[in-house]
């Protein structure tokens, strides 16, 4: 499966080798995530996929595109990466004996007949928009025990929640905070693999 990964996360890196996918190239998208106004989490790690896979679709028209957004949701309130450590205890704080969701969009762009006959990378002329591009969002619930104040100074002075939505991260040393996981673990790392596997595959 021949495809260019529109993200710089090492997680999504880590997690495709996993399943035996290796990007032909590593394209970073370079979008404005900042939520719109009332925006609900499902809708907008849908529309942040959808947006990095257009951007990196437009200069890698002739090639698959594959990209993916994590939103971490407390009630409708969007989570996103903390700026600052004062950022991240708050994070923690609203999460600490609460259950929060998970929600990972994966996006795939695929080429029309005529991009398909291009030179490929971005220095090939762009196509106005991917020919399609398929989404699909999941949603994990994760639930956390009560967080003592002590572990959440360790957990800050760790340094783990910098460049992670929500301010944890589940593989790492925030595991000992969930009390329960319900539904994908890899999209609360970072990509739904299963969903991932579908839209390649059925891709071709």
């Amino acid at each position: 499966m021949t495809f260019v990964l529109a993200s710089a996360s090492p997680r999504r890196l880590e997690l495709l080798a996993q399943i035996g996918l290796t990007p032909d190239r590593v394209v970073p998208a370079d979008i404005d995530e900042s939520p719109r106004r009332a925006e609900l989490p499902a809708a907008y790690a849908e529309r942040m996929a959808r947006e990095k896979c257009a951007q990196i679709g437009r200069q890698c028209s002739a090639e698959r595109v594959l990209a993916a957004d994590t939103a971490v949701a407390a009630g409708r309130r969007i989570l996103g990466k903390p700026a600052d450590a004062a950022a991240a205890r708050r994070c923690l704080g609203l999460l600490s004996g609460r259950r929060h969701r998970v929600i990972g969009a994966v996006a795939l762009a695929t080429p029309g007949p005529a991009a398909s006959g291009r030179a490929a990378g971005p220095a090939a002329e762009p196509a106005a928009e991917p020919a399609r591009i398929a989404v699909r969002v999941v949603q994990s619930t994760v639930t956390f025990k009560r967080l003592h104040p002590d572990e959440i100074d360790r957990y800050i002075e760790s340094g783990e929640w910098r460049d992670k939505a929500g301010g944890y991260a589940i593989q790492g040393r925030a595991a000992i905070f969930v009390r329960r996981l319900s539904g994908s673990y890899s999209n609360v790392v970072g990509l739904p693999l299963f969903e991932t596997w579908s839209l390649l595959e059925g891709a071709g």
